[in-house]
């Protein structure tokens, strides 16, 4: 006897955000380690040069190499994931970021230190274009509990990266580097054995298509906002532990006061403003706050109480600027996901890159400059962002569509 089809199925019960197969897991702890790995070096910097005898400005070419790197490999991830797979790119990049950090802290001098950086942003980049399409594919629940999943291990690592390095550093500055590479080995370890191969072939993109995807002016348009606004954001990772003037472990304390605010903002602020008013208005605020606490940061340099305040709530502000970035920059255009996440990831990296030793050079005319240097880039960028809305309005239109279902639309580049 043969059962007849009546035309309804039953309702599953939806199901729980914490209820994930164990890859999932896995994944999310390799994520978070990763991310901890941009944040580690802030705290160490003062230690770093006094002991490697570097001045600043050489000390913050450990983010400029590190994102430079990234940036440029991110214009071809997308060809390499589709060619040997996402999971392959994945454990290839977190392997290639632990033997990046074993280099790191075998270090004999600032100029090797920065070399194994540029390796480390290979391995990031590498890492972080598939992570989050590797999470959704291993995700037995809904794509939007991955990306939550996704969103929290970037906070909780940018937390954990500057009081790891604080703790660590008080030993010495090889310390967080030897304690992020066995934290990296633990990941690989876990991806191996719990990551399976999502069982099929992705649609293959060209070595081109990043590069031409700048031809869509939404995106374009987005990217430049990214850019300006990364470029500021790294001025604070690069300057502030050397404006607190404190020792690696309050250091760390206050950069994880700033990690906090931006895993609030991004997994529970953001989406919740974004849900309820236009993505575009909501981001374009966001950069003015960031450019008026950055001039505050500015006038307060001389005041540790009042910098450390304006550190945290800078926090909050890139936290929430991070994620509604990512979803603009992926709405405004029609473009696969994974193209237009490669090339606007690349672009938006390079902005980072720049700003970071050029901000830190800018304190030979006070211990304000660089601060302020970070409010005037944020400022042109919310100006940009105004002036070009009607290009990138897409976002506001789609944003609200039904989720991403498939691995390929959830690649993320944010950092």
């Amino acid at each position: 006897m043969t059962a007849v089809d009546t035309g309804t199925r039953p309702v599953a019960p939806a199901p729980r955000l914490l209820s994930q197969p164990p890859a999932v897991w896995a994944i999310a702890f390799a994520a978070m380690i990763a991310f901890m790995g941009i944040g580690l070096v802030g705290p160490i910097l003062p230690t770093v040069a006094a002991q490697l005898h570097a001045a600043p400005v050489e000390t913050s070419f450990l983010f400029t190499s590190y994102l430079a790197v990234t940036a440029s490999a991110m214009f071809f991830t997308s060809w390499l994931s589709t060619r040997i797979g996402t999971r392959a790119v994945m454990i290839l990049g977190l392997s290639v970021i632990a033997l990046a950090a074993v280099g790191c802290a075998l270090s004999p001098s600032i100029g090797a230190l920065i070399a194994f950086r540029a390796v480390w942003g290979l391995g990031n980049a590498l890492f972080l274009s598939t992570a989050l399409a590797s999470i959704v594919s291993a995700s037995g629940g809904r794509s939007e509990h991955a990306v939550i999943f996704y969103e929290a291990a970037l906070g909780i690592g940018l937390a954990a990266g500057p009081l790891l390095g604080g703790l660590l550093g008080e030993i010495g500055w090889f310390a967080a580097f030897w304690g992020t590479a066995s934290l990296l080995a633990v990941g690989v370890v876990a991806l191996l054995s719990l990551v399976r191969d999502p069982g099929h072939a992705a649609q293959r993109s060209t070595v081109s298509a990043p590069f031409r995807a700048f031809a869509d002016r939404g995106l374009l348009a987005i990217s430049v906002v990214a850019f300006l606004y990364n470029a500021g954001f790294f001025v604070t990772l690069s300057y502030t532990p050397y404006a607190l003037e404190l020792p690696a472990i309050g250091i760390g304390l206050v950069m994880m006061g700033f990690g906090v605010g931006l895993a609030i903002a991004g997994v529970v602020i953001a989406p919740q403003l974004t849900r309820r008013f236009s993505v575009v208005s909501v981001l374009f605020w966001f950069l003015v706050a960031f450019a008026v606490t950055h001039v505050l940061a500015a006038l307060s340099a001389g005041s540790r109480p009042l910098l450390i305040v304006c550190v945290v709530l800078l926090g909050i502000e890139i936290g929430a600027v991070n994620t509604i970035l990512t979803e603009a920059a992926m709405e405004a255009t029609t473009l696969p996901r994974a193209v237009a996440s490669s090339a606007y990831s690349g672009f938006r990296f390079f902005g980072g890159a720049i700003g970071a030793p050029v901000g830190t050079a800018l304190a030979v005319f006070g211990v304000g400059a660089p601060y302020a240097a970070a409010a005037i880039s944020a400022a042109i960028g919310a100006a940009l962002l105004f002036a070009l809305r009607r290009l990138i309005g897409r976002a506001d239109h789609t944003a609200r569509l039904s989720e991403r279902a498939t691995a390929e639309d959830l690649t993320l580049g944010d950092a």
